[in-house]
């Protein structure tokens, strides 16, 4: 193991051991590497690295310290790495879409508030039946947001929003170029908000699927 990534997975024994929790200032440099056997300057590349996925946040003067370690703040990572994804690159964070995605719809079939869900349905009920393709698309990032926020689960609703912003562009372009596909994203919406209004997960879950992998399949022809 590389000395730098010793020095991380120290520090990272020190917060999962709960002796740094959230909010927890981080000991002098000088004395944080003598105590784990580790140079100052490994220390450094250590902290500098952990700061970059939003796990310490080191304040110039004043010292560093643990985050909130919230989901939505770590999972900020993997926003950023899927920005550069190439088109055809975008088949895996599809893949990954196509696996989480019907499985937020189940849970949020089964745990969502009926209020919730009256709103989700007001999201669908604003396009009317014709939508243009920017605000279909619009719609689209929010009816998800809102079941993947249904489901629950915020580890869940994280992923699934860090994940769908870098898929917008192949989805504005299926929506131009494929003939019918902006008119089948907008029934396929209502009926995963009719299984998830009438409480059946799995059905649920199978529309979410067909939904996402009806995007995939047409990226995977294109690329």
């Amino acid at each position: 193991m590389a000395i730098t990534d010793e020095a991380i997975e120290r520090i990272k024994e020190m917060i999962v051991s709960g002796e740094l929790r959230p909010g927890d200032r981080l000991p002098k440099e000088a004395d944080l590497a003598g105590r784990l056997g580790l140079s100052r300057n490994s220390l450094r590349e250590a902290v500098r690295a952990l700061s970059l996925v939003r796990v310490l946040d080191v304040r110039q003067g004043d010292g560093t310290y643990v985050t909130s370690l919230q989901p939505e703040l770590l999972l900020d990572a993997v926003s950023f790495l899927a920005d550069f994804h190439r088109d055809d690159n975008l088949l895996h964070l599809l893949e990954v879409r196509r696996i989480l995605e019907p499985a937020a719809s189940a849970m949020a079939a089964q745990v969502m508030s009926d209020s919730a869900i009256e709103e989700l349905g007001k999201v669908l009920e604003e396009l009317h039946d014709d939508p243009d393709i920017d605000r279909l698309i619009a719609a689209d990032l929010e009816f998800h947001r809102r079941i993947a926020a249904g489901s629950g689960n915020p580890v869940l609703a994280s992923l699934i929003d860090n994940l769908s912003a870098p898929t917008v562009r192949a989805r504005i372009w299926r929506g131009i170029s494929q003939e019918g596909a902006a008119a089948r994203t907008h029934e396929q919406h209502w009926a995963i908000f009719s299984a998830i209004r009438s409480r059946q997960p799995e059905l649920a879950r199978a529309w979410a699927a067909v939904h996402v992998a009806g995007v995939e399949e047409w990226l995977r022809q294109a690329v």
